[in-house]
């Protein structure tokens, strides 16, 4: 495996450097994108309980804030459900998008990988290309080996520039996807809230009248 990494030329340094990046992000947006983790499961039927039983302090929603990606967003709305749903929506949505945006982490990086490492593969097609035409030129075509050099390292970084773009390229759609996906169910289970504690706050004020 190295003998046709080296075979590759120096080319092959950035695309195997590529390759390592791409795991590492693929690895990690793995871990940090659970479902469990970035909506924890019955959050907030938790919040409605201790809302309801006047358990909903401030630093149980601070602790709520920092423990998941929906606290963070379901805290923007609790922080002002003294206020009307618009109000509480409009901080919902707020806080949303920065979530939303640290849930996109290093995607960016993994597409501009997908998207490069083909080029340096085609760089080293081109640069073997012309290694072979120079042989041609100055020694003719009576020399296999000399040619075959320049042809492997041509087909080698095109094929390792492919090879490391492919499942890039696949895991930056699917990771966006579920980005898209997990930033749904956060509106719908914010707005839940928002709607139970509005819902609430009517039946109180028709109480007190």
């Amino acid at each position: 495996m190295w003998e046709i990494v080296t075979a590759g030329g120096w080319l092959m340094v950035p695309i195997v450097a590529s390759s390592v990046i791409a795991l590492a992000i693929i690895g990690e947006r793995f871990f940090s994108l659970r479902n469990d983790k970035v909506l924890p499961v019955n959050l907030v039927a938790d919040v409605w309980r201790m809302a309801s039983t006047r358990q909903l302090t401030e630093d149980k929603i601070r602790e709520i804030q920092q423990a998941s990606p929906l606290g963070r967003v379901l805290a923007a709305g609790l922080h002002n459900r003294s206020h009307d749903r618009e109000v509480m929506k409009a901080s919902i949505e707020e806080v949303g998008g920065h979530v939303a945006h640290e849930l996109e982490r290093y995607l960016n990086a993994l597409g501009t990988i997908a998207a490069v490492t083909p080029l340096l593969g085609l760089l080293g097609t081109v640069i073997g290309m012309i290694s072979v035409f120079t042989n041609i030129t100055t020694v003719g075509v009576g020399n296999p080996a000399q040619l075959a050099g320049g042809i492997s390292q041509a087909l080698i970084t095109t094929a390792g520039g492919l090879m490391v773009a492919i499942p890039a390229l696949m895991f930056h759609r699917y990771f966006r996807r579920k980005v898209d996906g997990l930033v749904v169910d956060m509106e719908k289970e914010s707005l839940k809230l928002v709607d139970v504690l509005q819902k609430r706050q009517s039946q109180a004020r028709v109480a007190q009248g």
